[in-house]
């Protein structure tokens, strides 16, 4: 018999953050790996721990922090998640969606998604931040497989424009306005479900099918995102050139200290674009 949707397990976390918070939140930013410093821009923060939300997940990546950051970012009313949740840590991709809708519950209209990805466009380098223009997933499964969750959106749902074109928009216009001014790049998300890197030959296909860049998060959020109604903004930092374009082994280490060196000027990038909002 398949499962429906654990509803009463979205609102018993929800109501347990509305408990212990009072802030409501319309802006909500998932960190990716060893962005968590982003989280230190929130003014007045409260955390609370995911190992003490009832019924959430709890994150096994080291660089994750695993905690809602609730507080003031660019002006506005924000929560962040400092840590985030993938298939490769043994999580269905149904139970992959409970983040995000927990999110929607608490309010949540507008989503920003961020990650470390590697650059798969040969002309991107470390260090670049890419507006997601759109993503590629051939996993063949989604957040959204079994019964609907009808209280968050209708089954079939359109996501041809999944990345809000506003909000790339603004993103573009917010970082020329940034002392320095920021460039960005723009281009196509290949989520690949890890949690090994990916082949360079898987490289050269992805290439070939439009990806420019590649990483093993994110895709999920979003559409879970784009189910329940949310605009969605997503950046990726490339943290390092994918496999096999550079004659050099890939390692986690080398991700987190791309991150790491580049959180800055991604955090601020996001301030920015929440208080032009």
């Amino acid at each position: 018999m398949i499962a429906k949707p654990d509803f009463d397990r979205y609102r018993l976390a929800a109501e347990y953050i509305r408990e212990k918070v009072a802030v409501e939140p319309e802006v909500a930013v998932i960190l990716g790996s060893s962005l968590g410093g982003i989280a230190e821009l929130v003014a007045g923060r409260v955390s609370v721990s995911y190992r003490d939300i009832p019924g959430f997940l709890l994150s096994t990546n080291p660089s994750h922090a695993g905690k809602l950051v609730f507080g003031t970012l660019g002006n506005r009313p924000a929560v962040v998640m400092s840590g985030r949740f993938h298939f490769y840590e043994g999580y269905s991709y149904t139970e992959l969606a409970l983040p995000v809708r927990v999110l929607s519950l608490l309010g949540v209209k507008t989503l920003i998604v961020t990650n470390a990805a590697g650059g798969v466009n040969l002309s991107f380098q470390v260090g670049d931040i890419m507006v997601i223009s759109d993503h590629i997933k051939l996993t063949g499964a989604s957040p959204m497989s079994g019964p609907n969750a009808e209280e968050f959106g209708s089954r079939f749902f359109d996501v041809s424009k999944l990345y809000s074109p506003r909000l790339r928009k603004l993103a573009f216009e917010t970082a020329a306005s940034l002392t320095p001014p920021l460039q960005l790049r723009e281009g196509v998300y290949y989520y690949c479900p890890g949690p090994q890197f990916e082949t360079p030959a898987e490289i050269r296909a992805i290439r070939a099918l439009g990806g420019d860049a590649v990483g093993m998060s994110t895709v999920t959020e979003t559409l879970t995102a784009g189910h329940a109604g949310m605009e969605v903004l997503g950046f990726s930092l490339i943290t390092n050139m994918a496999a096999g374009i550079l004659d050099q082994p890939l390692s986690d280490e080398e991700v987190g200290v791309a991150a790491r060196a580049s959180a800055d000027k991604l955090g601020s990038l996001i301030e920015g674009v929440i208080a032009n909002m």
